[in-house]
């Protein structure tokens, strides 16, 4: 259950800076404290459907089923790519730029949630990580999952907003430079094209 050794391979898990973590600071850098909180708002809530999929075995049949897997897979792959874009183009979803307006929240929540929910592999992810941590009683495992679960996005929200914040802080240094603008865009669409690329290169 809820062990010292579960908490800190959690822990360890959120931190790394995976696509969720660049989202969040993108928008943080680009848009400010409360919008970074509905970034890492957004990237939370997209784990919830994988972690709904493990626990109540649903994983394995987007897992078994290649044609499923891929539709998911290339719209995640377009979805990231669309992300890359928008970090280039003026005004776009993930640009670094003087004087621009937060967009709505829901707006960034969404394209957090979006990040996470088209990312087939998240399912498995849960199926590898949860399972160590139960206490082998089959009535009570799929309770358990989803209450380990719970506490993994409850750590990856509290991360996450700290990431958002970070990057909320650092804003009105980075918009003092163009310098460090374009080369922080550039360097967001570059992850993202890449993230799309691993993203492409996954079999279930």
């Amino acid at each position: 259950m809820i062990t010292t050794q579960f908490l800190m391979t959690a822990l360890v898990v959120v931190l790394a800076p995976g696509t969720g973590v660049i989202y969040t600071l993108a928008i943080g850098l680009g848009q400010g404290r409360v919008a970074a909180i509905w970034a890492a708002l957004g990237c939370t809530f997209g784990i919830l459907p994988h972690l709904l999929a493990a626990a109540l075995g649903l994983a394995a049949i987007l897992h078994t089923s290649a044609l499923l897997f891929n539709v998911v897979k290339f719209a995640g792959v377009a979805y990231l790519l669309w992300l890359a874009w928008g970090a280039l183009r003026s005004g776009g979803a993930l640009s670094v730029e003087p004087r621009r307006s937060a967009d709505a929240g829901l707006r960034i929540a969404r394209r957090g949630a979006l990040i996470n929910i088209l990312n087939p592999k998240l399912s498995i992810f849960f199926l590898a990580l949860l399972p160590p941590f139960l206490s082998g009683d089959p009535a009570t495992a799929t309770a358990e999952m989803v209450l380990l679960g719970g506490v993994f996005m409850a750590m990856t929200l509290a991360v996450f907003i700290l990431y958002g914040l970070f990057a909320a802080q650092a804003r009105r240094w980075v918009l003092g430079s163009a310098t460090i603008m374009r080369w922080l865009n550039r360097s967001f669409a570059a992850i993202f094209a890449l993230l799309a690329g691993r993203l492409a290169l996954e079999r279930a």
